[in-house]
């Protein structure tokens, strides 16, 4: 089985929940499925309230997306480090999920409502 990713729109409305606080919450947002990985839903950079975020330090690199900058959540209760993440510039094939963030599930709640 060969390492694949599928970008397609998520449908419904969905909201990101984190620190006590709604982050987000979009009727625009996609659905990327990779292979060997559970779906991961992005979330229109419009539509999330980036004054809650601040960019860490933390860089990763997918083969498949490029490279993520990551993001901690200022909440009432302080930082939930690195809770998520953004491809700036993905690579050929990821180009779909520019301008969007993604969260990490043990570190912030995304649903549909």
């Amino acid at each position: 089985m060969s390492d694949k990713i599928t970008i397609s729109p998520a449908s419904g409305t969905w909201v990101v929940r984190a620190g006590g606080a709604v982050i987000g919450e979009t009727t625009t947002a996609l659905r990327l499925e990779e292979t060997g990985h559970d779906p991961v839903i992005y979330f229109p950079r419009a539509d999330i309230a980036m004054a809650l975020l601040e960019s860490s330090d933390t860089v990763t690199r997918c083969p498949l997306k490029g490279e993520a900058r990551h993001y901690s959540i200022q909440g009432k209760s302080g930082a939930i480090q690195d809770a998520a993440w953004s491809y700036e510039s993905p690579i050929e094939g990821a180009q779909d999920i520019t301008g969007h963030i993604a969260f990490y599930a043990d570190k912030a709640t995304v649903e549909e409502i």
